[in-house]
């Protein structure tokens, strides 16, 4: 007999096919809304709602939402449980916020139906009928209103913003920080999870011990392996010496795996060792080594699709989402802005003229009407571009792909000494090609570092010293 986890895989890959998408003009008004729109930020009440099946296994079984976020599924980490085959283990989520609720697919193998259309990203409304897999429920909104956990302050560590979605972040953070439980950081590209990370160690009861990070991207597997856990002298051709990993190094304190959702699938189980056992063994031996550390995780991928096409282990995910904390993407905080730059530009050496002219209301109002889809990296590189040139820049000004060839003398003030101009240019044009470098490649450092002709470990560096990565 095949396990229920094998009967349920097979059941996803070849049960009831996901129906064709509908063509635009097919589409219900409702359903027009597509997977990555911008949406506002959340409000500090949210909507309660009630799903009610109506068909298939477990009819006539109700489920209240408690909060902004609702997670349907057969995994038991869902805030809705569905236990049946056809529902993926993390097949959708609803989104609560000022313009209503969303429902989003999570990857799901028989897609997520709403009122009949295939849908990625859509709006619901009173009375949709949701249909996943075989089950189908109703959605009733309710008069009741949740009121979400929010920080009365408007800084968390290295991290500012007043709105409902950074300080309901901190919010979380906060309680993390005065816990050990493991912590799953989420969100786009440069939302600052790293910040975010240290941030929580540092107002930890382990902010006394070190703080390591280990990007799990950056490197290939057996390295990676070697890095994380240690090897022993003779344990593979180059081990000359023994080495002890990050997690027996970290002793007494945090280790932050950057780029969780990269850890190849040979790693997981050791990973989940540790998590579960707080256990490590070099390689090269066969003896267990007890680690005590904390462990905190970032990506900027849904782990939840990931489990569901099978990248990543579900066991591993229960485990490393205790905590999970979403970090907003600078569009959903657009009234973040002038905390940001202010805290942006203080870092960059601006002189107070410069720094006046770039707190200036209407150039923050230019700012908060771009899309930034790299988030507070993509500002601050944007802010430090003005420092440099000594203009305020709509965003994509002053680009170099903006001049005809040649044209360099707006770069340049004769007022600043040149070993100075020199250093800020030769900056400038260092971050902006490991940059679009890795925005090439993927994010894959080794793969940029041998199209780029440079050792692995020098564009490692170089990620570190501009801070390209979070």
């Amino acid at each position: 007999m095949p396990s229920r986890d094998r009967e349920r895989e097979i059941d996803e890959a070849g049960g009831e096919p996901a129906p064709p998408a509908a063509s635009p003009p097919e589409r219900d008004a409702h359903a027009t809304a597509t997977f990555g729109v911008s949406r506002p930020s959340l409000v500090p009440d949210v909507r309660r709602f009630r799903l009610r099946v109506v068909d298939g296994p477990g009819a006539g079984q109700t489920f209240e939402s408690t909060g902004e976020r609702t997670s349907i599924g057969s995994h038991p980490l869902n805030d809705v449980l569905l236990d049946e085959r056809t529902v993926s283990r993390f097949h959708c989520e609803l989104l609560v916020d000022e313009k209503g609720v969303w429902a989003k697919d999570l990857g799901s193998r028989n897609g997520t139906v709403l009122d009949g259309v295939l849908v990625k990203e859509a709006a619901i409304r009173n009375g949709s009928l949701l249909q996943l897999g075989r089950v189908g429920l109703r959605f009733e909104l309710s008069g009741e209103k949740t009121k979400l956990q929010l920080s009365e302050n408007p800084r968390f560590g290295s991290l500012v913003g007043s709105s409902v979605a950074a300080r309901m972040s901190f919010a979380l953070m906060e309680r993390a920080a005065a816990s050990d439980v493991t912590v799953l950081l989420e969100g786009e590209t440069g939302t600052g999870k790293s910040q975010a990370a240290e941030s929580i160690h540092r107002q930890s009861s382990r902010r006394d011990h070190s703080f390591l990070v280990v990007d799990c991207g950056a490197l290939p597997p057996n390295l990676l392996e070697s890095e994380l856990f240690g090897h022993e002298k003779g344990a593979f051709t180059g081990a000359v010496t023994r080495r002890v990993g990050v997690f027996e190094e970290a002793r007494g304190g945090t280790v932050f795996l950057d780029e969780i959702g990269e850890l190849p699938l040979e790693l997981q189980p050791k990973l989940l060792r540790v998590l579960e056992a707080r256990e490590i063994r070099r390689l090269g031996t066969n003896t267990y080594t007890p680690v005590d550390v904390r462990i905190v995780t970032a990506t900027n991928r849904d782990l939840r699709a990931e489990v569901n096409a099978g990248r990543f282990r579900s066991d591993l995910y229960f485990r490393l989402a205790v905590v999970k904390i979403p970090l907003p993407a600078l569009r959903q905080r657009a009234e973040d802005m002038p905390l940001i730059v202010e805290k942006l530009i203080s870092g960059l050496g601006a002189d107070a003229r410069v720094k006046a002219t770039l707190l200036d209301p209407g150039f923050i109002a230019q700012l908060q009407r771009s899309a930034w889809p790299g988030n507070i990296r993509e500002l601050r590189n944007h802010l430090e571009r003005c420092v440099v040139l000594q203009e305020t820049l709509l965003p994509g000004e002053g680009e170099e792909s903006a001049r005809p060839p040649g044209d360099t003398a707006t770069q340049i003030d004769p007022r600043i000494p040149y070993p100075e101009a020199r250093r800020r240019a030769l900056d400038a044009f260092e971050r902006q090609y490991v940059e679009a470098l890795l925005q090439l490649h993927g994010g894959k450092v080794s793969q940029a570092a041998a199209s780029a002709d440079i050792d692995r470990v020098h564009l490692y560096r170089l990620i570190k010293r501009h801070r390209v990565r979070d």
